[in-house]
């Protein structure tokens, strides 16, 4: 745990249906049941992440994009959710109008960063879902965090798209965050009974070494389904193989930072 407050961990990749929101809500979700106090903030205009969470739209209107523009705090903005331990910062639809009014303010890429500075000692995680673009959202995602998360699709382009985000977080990182690190890269959406999956995992792993997670979460239908009940997979099927690859994946998370903490 960084010595300022929570890790803060963006999770991120251009690319869409790559299982970002999937991420988010089931590690956050895991991370909880081990009695973490973890905070999502939704920052994907679509707000699948307030979806799959069961926060419904009226309970929604204090979100992201007020926390963006200065209209509220993160105590207002903040909505308790079915998974005890977790909290949310819903999105709406008035965020994707940001990009466009924020353009021309000063210090663009700083809002979240300063509407979250000091706000956040009740928690020990804050997992960020960005949108899948990199525009102005994302970038205020990467600003703000301490770490990246990339989810990463199990398909023949899989590595062409990422080239382009990490240098994306390269450039972030010299001029904006510092501190800006890649936590690691998850392959998503694996699929065994598909060569190209294997070779797809093979030449991540050759090419990032030990960045990439040993966990693999799998393509799994009980995945596809919980969203549509407003629950985590984790919730929804707690004995499905991809309910078990994120807790899974939430140990692994947990135990490289107890790693860290000790060097």
């Amino acid at each position: 745990m960084s010595s300022y407050g929570p890790k803060i961990i963006a999770i991120a990749n251009q690319k869409g249906g790559v299982g970002k929101t999937t991420t988010a809500i089931n590690l956050g979700t895991a991370m909880a049941a081990v009695k973490k106090r973890v905070l999502i903030i939704d920052m994907d205009p679509q707000g699948n992440a307030s979806t799959g969470l069961g926060v419904e739209r009226s309970k929604r209107r204090i979100n992201s994009y007020a926390l963006m523009t200065g209209e509220a705090r993160v105590q207002d903005a903040v909505s308790d959710t079915t998974v005890p331990g977790l909290q949310l910062i819903s999105s709406g639809v008035d965020l994707a109008g940001a990009e466009l009014e924020l353009v021309d303010v000063e210090k663009r890429e700083y809002r979240l960063r300063a509407a979250l500075q000091g706000r956040l000692d009740a928690y020990d995680y804050v997992l960020i879902d960005c949108p899948p673009a990199l525009g102005l959202l994302t970038l205020n995602a990467l600003v703000a965090a301490d770490e990246v998360m990339v989810p990463l699709q199990c398909e023949f382009f899989a590595l062409e798209g990422i080239s382009h985000l990490i240098k994306t977080i390269e450039r972030v990182r010299r001029s904006f965050n510092p501190r800006l690190e890649i936590q690691g890269i998850v392959l998503t959406m694996f699929d065994r009974r598909n060569n190209l999956s294997g070779l797809v995992e093979s030449d991540v792993r050759g090419y990032f070494g030990p960045k990439v997670f040993d966990t693999v979460i799998p393509r799994n239908v009980r995945i596809s389904e919980a969203p549509s009940h407003g629950k985590p997979v984790l919730l929804y099927d707690f004995k499905s193989s991809g309910a078990q690859a994120y807790v899974h994946l939430a140990g692994e998370v947990l135990k490289r930072d107890r790693r860290e903490a000790r060097a």
